[in-house]
């Protein structure tokens, strides 16, 4: 399984094609919630992946302050087969790049309620009550990573 880490310019067009798919799949067709899932962060966002022979595995995208929240963020985490570990491990991905090319020293997310446990064993914590979001319970959660980080060049993802 290949980590694979681009910024939305540096896509290929067959690469944004496969993680809209996968996002649009999941997040609007298997959830039965019509939204606007392109929302015109993508060209802002770092995009990660785990990708083998079968093709994109687990996803997520990552945002520098500013863009999402006052924090950097996190978003769209999907793990195509679940309960195997892969959504873990997409995330411990998205917490390191944050570090490394934002200098993240909190990383932010709203959740869906069901996967909020997912990041609470990386150690995000809940800092509001649930709430409706496109018809679906989340809640808002921050991961303290320590103090201030360096952040990396421009060019590291």
């Amino acid at each position: 399984m290949e980590l694979r880490v681009k910024r939305f310019g540096e896509l290929t067009l067959d690469e944004l094609y496969r993680l809209l798919r996968l996002r649009v799949a999941v997040f609007v067709v298997e959830q039965n919630c019509p939204y606007m899932e392109l929302d015109d962060r993508d060209q802002a966002a770092i995009h990660a992946w785990l990708e083998d022979e079968e093709g994109v595995q687990a996803y997520l995208r990552l945002m520098d302050r500013g863009v999402e929240s006052e924090y950097v963020s996190i978003g769209r985490v999907i793990a195509v087969k679940r309960r195997r570990g892969l959504g873990s491990r997409i995330l411990a991905e998205g917490v390191r790049i944050a570090g490394e090319v934002f200098g993240a020293d909190r990383i932010y997310l709203e959740a869906q309620v069901y996967a909020a446990g997912l990041y609470e064993k990386q150690g995000f914590r809940r800092i509001s009550e649930p709430y409706l979001e496109d018809g679906i319970p989340h809640v808002r959660m921050l991961l303290d990573c320590g103090g201030p980080r360096e952040a990396g060049g421009a060019d590291e993802a």
